[in-house]
């Protein structure tokens, strides 16, 4: 193979560098459901139950692992009428968020959508212990954002992990956290006091 280095720099010129993990990831994909209510815009969450299989009793977005054949649009769609019975034609779907790995080893897409308000939610109860919503103001505000370090489980440098303060009970945190703070920024509505986040896991 005395053309190795030419066919290798012709192969290596056609593409394009991306990040690849050392693991295969789950393909996931949530469902941010956006709502209006009388005074102001707010975001949907759940808080998963403790017999579900993964993220138990964390607050989380609906959602779930992407079936072969889904699309992750497809997929939030899904598992957002399997966990609170929200009719696929009744969500407005506006666009996708960039994917993220967690440390669970899933790659999570976000769906952004809307959803009519108020609506009949029926929650499965397996799966969903609550449903809340917090309106974007009150997360858009720095004093509700807290950051702690997460050491590393090798050698390297700690990471951040992002927690809302305590609304209503509930605690926004993780990747949930992560997702809400890219809305967040894609919206332009932390402006100011925004802060450069690593796109690694969380």
């Amino acid at each position: 193979m005395t053309d190795l280095p030419a066919r290798l720099e012709k192969l290596l010129s056609s593409r394009n560098p991306a990040v690849k993990p050392e693991w295969s990831a789950v393909p996931a994909a949530v469902l941010i459901p956006l709502i209006r209510t009388e005074t102001e815009w707010s975001v949907l969450y759940t808080r998963r139950t403790d017999s579900v299989e993964t993220h138990r009793g964390q607050v989380s977005f609906p959602g779930g692992r992407i079936e072969a054949g889904e699309t992750p649009v497809q997929a939030a769609l899904r598992e957002a009428e399997e966990e609170l019975a929200i009719m696929p034609k009744d969500v407005v779907v506006l666009g996708q968020l960039d994917s993220l790995l967690t440390v669970t080893q899933y790659e999570v897409t976000p769906v952004v959508a809307t959803l009519p308000w108020p609506y009949p939610l029926s929650p499965h109860p397996l799966e969903v212990a609550a449903v809340f919503h917090v309106p974007l103001p009150w997360l858009a505000d720095p004093e509700n954002l807290e950051e702690k370090l997460r050491q590393p489980m090798a050698d390297g440098p700690a990471t951040p992990v992002y927690y809302f303060r305590s609304f209503q009970g509930e605690m926004i945190w993780g990747a949930t956290a992560r997702i809400t703070l890219d809305l967040l920024d894609l919206l332009r509505l932390r402006q100011g006091n925004k802060k450069e986040r690593p796109r690694g896991r969380s």
